[in-house]
């Protein structure tokens, strides 16, 4: 008996990494910093999984969610630049460096290497977050990274009033709950 709770004991650690987690609702966030126009868009749609087993990391986003607090520059941002009719999803899939412990309460910085895609261009990305898993056994992820427009082929508008920054800084907030 005491043989079976050791191995038991032992085997305990790695039921760690056989978990597998989603959001429906995770939260992704733009800012873009141009001289004379800042502003946000934000979307509480974001979709995602992690999976500590397979060491998989996928998001993805329907990018029509996103708001920025006027609607007419969304209708504008859909059309014109991010092209959501032909390109309607903003993605990510890759893998962490290392696994974390996920020591409840603890929160662990992660990096990950994938690919994102978004406007029908596919780059390779390193994102940097925190991972904490929670008492009630959620995982909180918290991630930023920055995106060049020009990489991803959305041409910056012309006019002042949209006036848009190169560089886009994402964020994303998400409470992963075990899949079942």
């Amino acid at each position: 008996m005491r043989n079976l709770i050791i191995a038991f004991l032992f085997f305990l650690p790695s039921l760690a990494f056989s978990q597998s987690f989603k959001t429906e609702s995770g939260e992704a966030i733009f800012l873009s910093k141009a001289p004379l126009n800042e502003f946000t868009g934000e979307s509480e749609k974001l979709k995602g999984l992690i999976d500590l087993e397979k060491n998989l990391v996928d998001f993805y986003l329907d990018l029509n969610t996103l708001k920025t607090g006027i609607g007419l520059r969304d209708r504008h941002m859909r059309e014109n630049y991010l092209e959501t009719d032909k390109f309607p999803f903003a993605e990510f899939t890759g893998k962490m460096k290392s696994i974390p412990a996920l020591n409840t309460g603890t929160t662990y910085p992660v990096a990950v290497v994938g690919k994102f895609k978004i406007h029908g261009i596919e780059r390779n990305v390193e994102i940097t977050g925190n991972l904490q898993k929670t008492s009630s056994g959620n995982l909180e992820l918290k991630a930023k990274f920055d995106i060049l427009l020009g990489d991803y082929e959305i041409p910056l508008p012309k006019l002042v009033f949209y006036e848009l920054a190169e560089k886009q800084e994402v964020s994303i907030n998400a409470t992963l709950k075990p899949k079942k």
